[in-house]
């Protein structure tokens, strides 16, 4: 059976300082499942998943490393055991911890130069390390390599949203969406946006269609439903805020909050 590394990942998930949130930024990594095909990496990965799953962040560092020391040019077994190191610095403050998480992002870009969650991952660390410059250069760069790519344009948009501006998300979401009309995540985005600058009705639209794409998003869909019941009585007013579970690739949730605000689906 051919290896399905991906289900073998983990994502992270960010959210950026934004205008009018207090507080430092959070960093949640939010985990894949899977089971591979018997190859020792998809072996060691999967491990490495439950275990970090568990809280065992060193044991699960170990399998990720077997991995690499199986198979030295797995791109995912370098982004687990960034995201690990990630994990593990973020919460202790360990500065030698965030040094070798961005070490082994860069390295796993090195093997896969279009890993979109490495990435993410990689972004989210230069902003918590106060280099949100360079997160904005290496999405740009990412972006700017390809042209074609409407997943590198999504999370440019995400950058920019989670900084201010709203404009230039909607411009790269927009970008992404002629790319790729099945791109679930960025159709869902466009929603968001449009909810929030007041526009339910497109927004209802938005998310409509990715839903269609997609039907494993709990949030997106409940933001359906809210829209549909205020619209036709027009009891809609100001946008409020999304849901607080955030959408997994898998189709999973993952409730979290910032400084008890919600936070919004991830697309």
């Amino acid at each position: 059976m051919a290896n399905d590394n991906t289900a073998q990942r983990m994502t992270p998930r960010s959210v950026w300082p934004r205008a009018g949130f207090e507080g430092p930024s959070l960093f949640l990594l939010a985990m894949l499942a899977g089971v591979g095909c018997g190859a020792l990496p998809n072996t060691n990965n999967a491990s490495g998943v439950r275990l970090y799953q568990q809280g065992q962040y060193a044991a699960a560092m170990q399998q990720f490393q077997q991995a690499l020391l199986a198979e030295p040019r797995n791109a995912d077994a370098y982004y687990n055991l960034a995201a690990s190191y990630h994990r593990v610095g973020t919460a202790q403050n360990d500065r030698q911890s965030l040094s070798q998480a961005e070490n082994l992002y860069n390295q796993c870009l090195d093997r896969d130069e279009n890993h979109t969650d490495c990435h993410r991952g990689l972004a989210v660390l230069l902003v918590e390390t106060e280099r949100s410059d360079r997160a904005f250069a290496l999405m740009q760069n990412w972006a700017a390599r390809n042209p074609r790519s409407a997943e590198a344009r999504v999370e440019l948009a995400r950058l920019y949203e989670e900084f201010g501006d709203a404009e230039t998300a909607k411009t790269n979401l927009q970008t992404a969406v002629q790319l790729d009309q099945s791109n679930s995540r960025a159709w869902a985005a466009l929603g968001r946006l449009r909810e929030r600058a007041g526009d339910p009705a497109q927004a209802l639209a938005n998310y409509q269609r990715s839903l269609q794409l997609n039907r494993q998003q709990p949030a997106i869909a409940e933001r359906v439903a809210f829209l549909q019941s205020r619209m036709p009585s027009g009891l809609y007013g100001a946008p409020t805020a999304p849901a607080t579970a955030a959408i997994a690739p898998s189709g999973g949730t993952n409730p979290r909050t910032v400084q008890g605000l919600p936070v919004p689906p991830r697309y």
